[in-house]
């Protein structure tokens, strides 16, 4: 049973993802705007779970991963702004990111074991599975 998605439904941003689409919005929309959701990989494994979050120009420091019972929930808040000075004028910009991705984790996860990593953009989360539920080798049964 692979962990299930929540996206955080109380934010305007996730509704109109949901409504219109990202695909739109990513072309009307920079992603300075907040507007979009970062791609998010699960993967399953005999042994564990990975997540993997592409999340380009955020860094490790930008991520909080938070857990609640068997709620993992994965969020960012980064604000940004950029000022440019000529000898006649000056143009400031600013911008303000912000997501957050919930997912309900399995009875089958040491939730103990969790572990995050950061590079290159991804966020990686390796929720391994407890031993009674990992999968075992195939093995011939003796015939008395």
């Amino acid at each position: 049973m692979l962990p299930m998605l929540r996206k955080n439904r109380a934010s305007f941003p996730s509704l109109i993802d949901e409504f219109l689409g990202r695909d739109m919005l990513d072309s009307v929309f920079a992603n300075e705007t907040g507007i979009s959701t970062p791609a998010v990989n699960v993967i399953e494994t005999g042994d564990e779970f990975r997540i993997e979050v592409a999340a380009p120009g955020l860094e490790k420091k930008d991520f909080n991963i938070d857990l609640d019972g068997r709620m993992l929930t994965i969020s960012s808040e980064k604000e940004f702004n950029k000022e440019e000075k000529e000898e006649r004028f000056m143009r400031r910009e600013f911008g303000y990111t912000r997501f957050s991705r919930s997912f309900s984790l399995p009875e089958l996860v040491d939730v103990d074991k969790i572990k995050a990593s950061h590079k290159n953009g991804i966020l990686n989360i390796s929720i391994p599975k407890m031993e009674q539920a990992k999968q075992k080798p195939p093995k011939q049964i003796a015939i008395s």
